[in-house]
Formats: C-alpha cells, structure tokens, sequence
C-alpha cells in the first residue's frame, strides 16, 4: 500500500483517486471545492460517472482543501484543469496554484516523493513552468523529488474501465529515477508502456486527441459532400473500416465532436503552434469544419418549417452517452443559434439537463413527451433511450444517426 495524493477532484482527478484507492492504496484528494469534499467525504460522487458512488462506498477516499494533508504521500498526481482561455491558449493558473502549494510541502519532506502530471498541458510546460516552481522549494528534481508526466485516455463515462484496463500507458520522465517509480507504481497493468521525455509525453496526449478530432472533421466533410449526392456516409465509413491502417473508430459522421478534451486540445495546439511560428492550417480547418457542422441543424429543419416561432425540441444535452459533461457540446451551438433565430426551445437529457441550466437558465427542460410534441425535434446526443421513443408523425432532424427516428414523418439525417 501506498500513500497517494490526488490535486483535484474533477473527472480525471476522481476517477484516478477511485481507482488507485480500489487497488489498495492509501488516498487524499486535496481540491478547493468544498461542495465536491463534502460530497466526496460523504460518498457520493460529485460527478456522473460509472461506477464512481460504488468505489466511493466501497474504499475509504479522504477529500480535504488543506494540502498539510499531503505531506506524508510517497506519490502526488497533478489532475486539476487546465481550461481554455478566449484565444485557445490554456489557463495554466490552477495547475501552477496547486504546484506552488506542492512545493510549500516539499519544503517540509524529507523522504524523495514522485509527483506525476496528469493534468493536459502543452509540450514544454512541465519543464518551463511546472519544474522550476518545484524546485524553487530548495530540492531538486532527480534527487530530492521525482517529476513525471503521464497523460491520462480517460473518456467519459468509461474513465473507471479505461484508467484499469489501458490501452497504453505514456511515462514522460525528467529522470530514470522518476520513470521507475512511477513503472512500479503502474506494474499491476496489463498494458504496454512508453517511457519518454517530458515534452514527448505532453504531445502524444494533444497528438492522440486531435487526431480523432480530425477523423471526426475527415468524415464529416466526406458526408456533407456524401448528402447532396444522396449517399449514406455510414456505408461508405463501414467499407473504409475494413481497412486496418484507418479502422472504424470515430467515424460517426454527424454533427461533429465535443467534449472537454478534443476542441480544448485542438485549439490549445493550434495556439502553441502559433507562439512558435508555425501556421497549422490543417487542425485550423479541423476546428472550423466542427464549428460548422452544428450549423447544418438550422439548413435542415428550414427546408420544412419556419424556424422563428416554432418551438423546437431538443434531444440530448451531454457532449455524448453516458455522461453529464456537457462541455463544448454541440447541443450549445444548436441552443444558441435556434434562439438568435427566433425560435423557442425544449429540450430533454437523462443527465446533463441540470449542468446545462447553469449556463443556460433560459432553455426550457422537459420530459422526452413534451420535446416530441414540438413543432420539429432535434437529436443532438445518441443516448439509447432516444432509440425507444415514437416518432411517428414528427419531423425530426437527426444529428446522431437514431434508427428509431427514421419512423418520423419527415427524417432528415445530417450526413445521410
């Protein structure tokens, strides 16, 4: 057993404080949320995920502001947010709050402790920023304490199963010292495992994200185009499937990606790629492309019904299934431009209907009925319900490709 110090308790932060406490290990989660430790310290999770509230219950998980608490913790991983700034830049403020806390606590240790970013941050962070205030606590990197940087795959909704069963595991190290380390405290995965620098492990993570994002632009564009001739995209993606150098993930076309990672990551590389002088025109169109496509939403439902007035329903707030994150979600961009149209909306989500009333305390929330009674439906989410309800009589715009809805009067698909 081991003594283990999560820096925030948001999806990553929880999810890695449940999992390590699962497998035996002795757990702190320090967060500046007092709602989320008392709910923590109370077991219950903060957020909707999986398997969460039973971990909870299950393993005793300390949740605490006071980072006194970390002192004696052989092992501190940074997961606290990094979010976007209005130029696509990230906000580096929490992650270097936490780490001047950390080295306030190095100051008084002894004994070599490892500290482990998980948090995203562009390549070149945790040398340029994060080390030198580490070290400026007196110790040093490689002698005194360990860095690493180990980006986490974690997806929503299935953070617990993909942080237990990796597909790999990334090992950026300041030092061997630091890469055995944290090798030993990775040991119990069946996964094989990448041991690299800092600055390689920070981009594999914007690497791996933004290329999904661009397979998500790739088949949208491909289904736009795929649309005006009258071709089902998802057939002409199942026979590129078959190929094993493209595969079949993430080849949804629809209305385009969400989330806290993919536009997050995307724009943030884009901004880094600027600072340094490159113009990356390609992840440019990536990101202008899944700007657009919510867009399609409006093009449709004008081919049969005049938008200003009517009041419009919409299916699913989430990002995606499976999650209250809503985050970058498309069902914002199509919230905000049926409004600034003139319509009025309903809208109904098995989770994500609180979150999204906190940013958008004007949109109506309704049961499934009430949004199916609209004058036109909107499917922005694929959660499996949808797929049960009855759409007969409708006229339904689909951004997620729901084989109930095609029982609609009028179906429309996105790419189809």
């Amino acid at each position: 057993m081991k003594r283990i110090s999560i820096i925030g308790a948001g999806r990553v932060g929880l999810v890695v404080a449940a999992c390590f406490a699962k497998m035996g290990n002795k757990i702190t989660v320090v967060d500046i949320d007092e709602r989320k430790i008392a709910e923590i310290n109370s077991k219950v999770s903060p957020i909707a995920e999986p398997g969460l509230d039973e971990i909870l219950n299950e393993f005793e998980i300390e949740a605490t502001s006071d980072y006194e608490k970390v002192i004696d913790s052989e092992a501190i991983f940074i997961c606290v947010d990094t979010p976007a700034k209005k130029d696509g830049s990230i906000s580096l403020e929490s992650i270097t709050a936490a780490t001047e806390q950390i080295s306030n606590v190095l100051k008084c240790r002894e004994s070599y402790t490892l500290i482990t970013i998980k948090s995203t941050v562009v390549p070149g962070t945790s040398e340029e920023v994060i080390l030198p205030i580490l070290e400026s606590s007196g110790k040093r990197a490689g002698e005194d304490f360990g860095l690493c940087m180990s980006p986490e795959f974690l997806r929503g909704g299935r953070g617990i199963e993909d942080f237990m069963y990796p597909a790999r595991i990334i090992i950026g190290e300041h030092d061997a010292k630091s890469g055995d380390m944290l090798c030993d405290l990775y040991q119990v995965f069946d996964a094989p495992i990448m041991r690299t620098d800092l600055r390689t492990a920070e981009m594999i993570k914007y690497a791996s994200n933004i290329f999904l994002a661009t397979k998500v632009s790739f088949i949208n564009e491909l289904g736009n185009i795929c649309k005006l001739l009258g071709i089902d995209a998802y057939e002409v993606a199942k026979g590129m499937g078959f190929d094993d150098r493209i595969g079949d993930k993430f080849l949804n076309a629809g209305l385009g990606f969400g989330g806290s990672c993919l536009t997050k990551d995307l724009k943030a590389l884009i901004a880094r790629a600027k600072e340094i002088g490159y113009e990356p025109k390609l992840l440019e169109q990536v990101l202008g492309l899944n700007e657009r496509q919510a867009l399609k939403v409006l093009e449709l439902l004008k081919r049969h019904i005049p938008v200003r007035g009517s009041t419009i329903g919409l299916l699913g707030l989430a990002f995606k299934p499976g999650t209250d994150d809503i985050s970058d979600s498309m069902a914002i961009t199509i919230a905000e431009t049926l409004t600034e149209e003139g319509a009025k909306i309903k809208a109904y989500d098995p989770l994500a209907m609180h979150n999204f009333q906190k940013s958008f305390p004007w949109l109506e929330c309704s049961t499934p009925e009430e949004v199916l009674n609209c004058d036109a439906v909107v499917i922005a989410t694929e959660w499996e319900e949808f797929n049960r309800l009855d759409y007969r009589g409708k006229i339904v715009i689909d951004g997620r490709r729901v084989p109930k809805a095609r029982e609609a009067r009028i179906y429309e698909g996105i790419c189809w």
